[in-house]
């Protein structure tokens, strides 16, 4: 059986003001009553705008995700970087099933052997465990568990 290479989406096209509220945010929100109203006015958007905006990017998948990032581990929770081996033919079967998790932060493909990369994020330690436990089950593959061993930061800012 012959697979056909992935195609690569076209580029998003994103206007000034897309692209100032991608770079924008990409800094984080301020802790304030309204913090959509205070990067709006940065902006000179409305908030009215800039939310419309941002929804828009992500119904048309330019972003991803929109959200808080939280460290799991300082809130008492489990944090994991997780891996498996998946078969070209069974990769859409298993990232629909990865993605059902609601523990499943991010999921990413690879090149490699390994070729499906996620995060787990749990309410307990002890939890990351069960949950590679169920994904094995659903999924009929190992997981690879690659716990963290030291912290690094690094601010990430990718422009646009």
């Amino acid at each position: 059986m012959t697979v056909a290479p992935q195609r690569r989406p076209e580029p998003a096209e994103l206007d000034a003001a897309d692209r100032r509220i991608v770079n924008r945010l990409q800094q984080g929100l301020p802790l304030v009553a309204s913090p959509y109203a205070v990067v709006a006015a940065e902006l000179a958007l409305t908030e009215g705008e800039l939310l419309y905006r941002l929804e828009r990017l992500l119904e048309a998948g330019v972003l991803s995700r929109f959200g808080p990032m939280y460290h799991a581990e300082r809130l008492g929770g489990g944090l994991t970087l997780a891996a498996l081996a998946v078969p070209e033919a069974d990769f859409e079967r298993v990232v629909a099933i990865v993605n059902a998790f609601p523990e499943v932060a991010h999921n990413y493909r690879r090149e490699h052997r390994l070729n499906m990369w996620f995060v787990l994020a749990t309410e307990t330690p002890q939890r990351i465990h069960e949950v590679i436990a169920e994904i094995e089950a659903a999924t009929g593959l190992a997981v690879f568990n690659m716990p963290k061993q030291e912290e690094f930061h690094v601010r990430l800012h990718l422009p646009v």
